[in-house]
């Protein structure tokens, strides 16, 4: 199953080190992120727990809920969280899914429908493409999908960043350019007519072409 940016993330029930989960009830109103592990005990994944541990205010204070997962059983979460805890100075504080029968994997994409086995006998290479970032909207809609590979890093600033994005453009007909940070310049949207954009931005805008016309960053 290939899934697209506007496509309803799959449902799916789960257990978790924060008790069992229904998806789509666990989202609730909010927003998501789900980055999947493709072994425990793995060093990359390991510092990215950590550090995704240590920015969850972040997280939280834009309504986002985060959520892992690797194929894993419970007890080897629990015995890598105080891995995680020990060298990184955070133990994850948000809920891991144990997708010990890769169906979560499989609904995303992660891995083949003929995966099989016992997941502790799979190893990292057997699982290597649940590498994967989903950002998922309130309506349960995907929003942004990232896949890394496993020998690089992910980088969480730039998923706040995202996020900022994509809350900023749910809310206000703009478009964020290349690089850009919260409370910098936007785009109007080219879905936006100039006769309507003038109701909208009486002080007018900067237009270096006319299909680039640039305002201050709205406040909501």
């Amino acid at each position: 199953m290939t899934l697209a940016i506007n496509d309803i993330a799959p449902d799916f029930k789960a257990q978790t080190t924060e008790g069992p989960i229904q998806f789509h009830e666990w989202i609730g109103d909010s927003w998501a992120v789900l980055f999947s592990h493709p072994k425990d005990f793995t060093p990359v994944c390991t510092t990215e727990l950590g550090y995704m541990a240590k920015i969850k205010p972040e997280f939280d204070r834009r309504g986002v809920k985060i959520i892992g997962l690797s194929v894993d059983p419970l007890d080897r979460h629990e015995g890598w969280a105080a891995d995680i805890a020990e060298t990184q100075g955070y133990a994850p504080n948000f809920p891991m899914i144990a997708d010990v029968d890769l169906a979560v994997s499989k609904a995303y994409g992660m891995l083949p429908a003929a995966a099989s086995g016992d997941p502790t006998m799979r190893t990292p290479a057997d699982n290597q493409t649940v590498r994967n970032v989903f950002v998922i909207g309130p309506d349960k809609k995907i929003k942004l999908i990232l896949v890394y590979p496993m020998t690089t890093g992910r980088n969480f600033d730039e998923v706040l960043r995202v996020i900022d994005s994509l809350q900023l453009t749910a809310r206000h007909k703009v478009a964020t350019p290349a690089n850009w940070n919260n409370g910098e310049d936007v785009i109007i949207a080219g879905s936006v007519s100039d006769e309507e954009a003038r109701k909208q931005y009486p002080d007018g805008w900067r237009a270096p072409k006319p299909y680039i016309r640039i305002v201050p960053q709205p406040q909501s």
